[in-house]
Order: C-alpha cells, then structure tokens, then sequence
C-alpha cells in the first residue's frame, strides 16, 4: 500500500512538472507559408517572440530638418561622408546616429571631449564613418536582401557603442591531453551552432571566405568539381544553425522538407537568405575587416582581427530586423 501511494505521488510530481514545463514553453504555433502537406512554414515559439519584442521597439524619429541652408561640405570641415546633405539635415542625422549608437556618451563618443569636430582623432570616428558609407551600400546594392525596408545604424547598434552580436575568428582549444591537433572547433560547447557538436566557427570560412555553401550535390556520383567533404558539411550545418537562430525560425523557413537541395520547390525567404549571405561576405571582406588597423588593440579578436557581422547582427532573433518597421523612411539620406 505505502508503495502504491510512493508511485501515485511520484506520477502525481512528474505530471504537474510537465504541465508547468508546458506553461513556461509557452505555445509553439506554425504558420504556413507553402503548400499544404510539404511542411513548409515559420515556427515561432510565443514565450521569446515575446521576450524580443522589447529588443525589436524602434525609437521615435528626429523632427524633421528645416529646408535649405548650406551644404554640410560647405558648413563644415573635414565631412567626408554625408557631405551632400543641407547642413540641418547633417544636424539631424548625427543626432539620430547619437541617440542610436551612443546615448550615453554623445557626441564625445566620435569627437573627443575637446569639441573639435574636424579632428580624426579617435578610432571610433574614423569607423563610424567607414560605417556610414557601408550603411549607404547595403540600401543601395542589396535591395534583394534588405529590400525597401533597407538598415540604418540602429539596426545592428540597438543603442550600444558596439553591436551586441559580432564575431571574431575562432583559432579554437588544443585537443586534451597535450595533443597538438586542432578540434577544428567541435565539441565545444558554443551557442553558436546550438550547443551542438558541430565546428562553432562557420563564419570565417562561409561568411567571410568564399567557400560554396552547399552540402547535397547536384548529381548522384561526383561529376567534376570538388565533391563536398563531411567537415564542409559539418561546417554548413553549423552556420544553418546559426541562421535558424538569428532569424527565430527553423529549416522549413527555406527549405522544402522533402527536397531541402531543390530550389524550384523552396519558398522565396530562400532566394533571400541567399542574398543575405552575399551580402555579409561582401560586408565583412570590403568593409568590416579592412578596419582591422583602426581599432585599438582591446577592440580586436584573439586572432588581431576585427569584429565582423553575420545574420544575428542584424536580426536578433526575428525573421525581420526590428520586426519589419523601416527606420529609412525617415532618413532617406542613409539611402543615396
């Protein structure tokens, strides 16, 4: 009898454990993008849909610059970037680059303390600038990613002098024992790559390198070219992982289940991604990781190389950086 009352409680505990487990999970809805019976849909799970969407809240826009005046080229010196716009339309944009990067230190953030605003003194102006300029060629030659939405330095800033989500190359732990070898970055346990066993830098090789990211080749027996190895699928793997992440979504957000190599039967959110991918190489090889020489040493990675991008920089854990909302709508000067 006393055993019988032992197990009824226990079953009792483990019930309620679970229905409190269900409750702090929060529901997991799908909503369907393609055809019915393909599985093709967005997965959110409601309890961090919530939890972002304090992260995803877009700051109120600057009043609206008074027309006409001088040329910000002409008004000022030393203005290599945004010197086309009128001089309150210069004002007004460097306000808002202040509210969105630099709240609590202001102007002297970029321009020292001394007030001399010509000066290219700190690090951080000479890489706000070069900043400016890569905002300006995301909104004007990646259109098919960013579409009319486009970014402006909000996007990936969220009020902090340095993005929250940044990578640098990881040169990985030296196998256990004294061994010389590599771990090639497995079995280290990274959010990167979910806390899997995969390799927990993809990025310096697929988001930065030029390596073909592709794991199902296109014939049954490799026909010429160079056939995927298993440690490039590994590698794939992880940064698919990381996409899913950054983005709050899992495969079927781009991929067709029965046929994930297909493109004819992917939804369109993977041309895309697609897209998106070349653009954060194209990002991190001509502009990110040029500034490698302007950052002081305590901005660099263990490596001595500079912080990069990848989709998490800007997405933050939803499928569309600060749920949709263009912030370029009112700074149409971030988009010439």
């Amino acid at each position: 009898m006393k055993f019988n009352t032992l197990v009824a409680s226990l079953l009792g505990l483990v019930l309620l454990t679970g229905i409190a487990l269900t409750f702090e999970r929060g529901p997991v809805v799908t909503e369907q993008t393609g055809y019915r019976g393909l599985s093709i849909g967005k997965v959110e799970n409601k309890r961090k849909v919530a939890a972002l969407l304090e992260l995803q809240t877009v700051p109120e826009a600057q009043p609206p610059a008074e027309a006409g005046g001088k040329k910000a080229s002409e008004a000022y010196q030393n203005v290599k970037v945004l010197g086309d716009l009128s001089e309150n339309e210069f004002n007004r944009v460097m306000a808002a680059i202040t509210e969105w990067v630099a709240p609590d230190k202001g102007c002297a953030y970029c321009h020292g303390e001394e007030g001399n605003f010509a000066e290219d003194k700190l690090y951080t102006k000479i890489v706000a600038r070069r900043m400016l300029q890569m905002t300006r060629h995301i909104n004007a030659d990646w259109q098919k990613h960013v579409g009319a939405t486009g970014v402006t330095c909000y996007t990936c800033h969220r009020g902090n002098p340095v993005p929250q989500h940044i990578w640098f190359t990881n040169p990985g732990a030296p196998q256990a024992g004294g061994n010389a070898a590599l771990r090639n970055g497995q079995n280290e346990a990274s959010p990167v790559v979910a806390y899997t066993s995969l390799p927990n830098d993809p990025f310096s090789t697929y988001l930065m390198g030029e390596e073909p990211i592709r794991v199902v080749a296109q014939t049954a027996l490799p026909e010429g070219g160079k056939p995927t190895s298993t440690q490039a699928t590994e590698g794939i793997y992880g940064l698919m992982l990381h996409q899913s992440q950054a983005l709050g979504v899992n495969c079927t957000f781009c991929h067709n289940a029965r046929n994930f190599s297909s493109w004819d039967q992917s939804p369109p959110t993977r041309t895309t991604a697609w897209f998106g991918q070349r653009m954060v190489r194209d990002l991190n090889q001509k502009y990110l990781a040029l500034l490698q020489s302007s950052y002081p040493e305590h901005r660099l990675g263990a490596t001595g190389d500079a912080p990069k991008a990848n989709c998490m920089t800007c997405h933050q854990g939803v499928h569309k950086p600060l749920n949709g909302v263009s912030m370029l709508k009112d700074y149409p000067e971030l988009a010439k």
